[in-house]
């Protein structure tokens, strides 16, 4: 194997999609290339994770800059899971939002992801806290 270079740069879309690909989340999203290039151009922040010149894995923040972050997207490559990677990525991730002094960092934990993130300080929220998701439905007839 060969050495694993970090870049804060976009990735390529047609790598990103590839990557994407691998979490299954498009079957939901089903999101082109493009609209998925288009959403790390928007993003406040990004790493990628680069062997031998493929993208391995991937991380960004979309952010006001000043008082609240959010991670998305924090992808690795199945083939290079358990690797240390992903901390990697998101110790990037929280140090970028660190240096900025923002206040609030939140994520979106993919399913089964939940004890990875509590391992690097992150809680999850209580059914009491703030904090919901819009979820598209077909207009009633009301």
């Amino acid at each position: 194997m060969g050495e694993v270079h970090i870049k804060h740069d976009i990735p390529a879309a047609m790598d990103f999609f590839a990557l994407f690909q691998t979490t299954g989340w498009n079957q939901a999203y089903q999101a082109t290339p493009q609209d998925l290039e288009q959403a790390l151009h928007d993003s406040w922040y990004t790493a990628s994770a680069y062997q031998n010149g493929e993208l391995i894995g991937f991380g960004r923040v979309l952010s006001d800059g000043v008082l609240y972050a959010m991670i998305y997207d924090l992808i690795v490559h199945p083939d290079f899971q358990n690797q240390g990677l992903g901390s990697q990525l998101l110790n990037r991730l929280i140090a970028a939002c660190q240096q900025a002094n923002i206040r609030a960092i939140q994520l979106f934990s993919a399913h089964g992801k939940v004890p990875f993130y509590e391992r690097r300080g992150f809680v999850v929220r209580s059914a009491q806290a703030p904090g919901m998701v819009y979820q598209v439905t077909p207009p009633s007839n009301d």
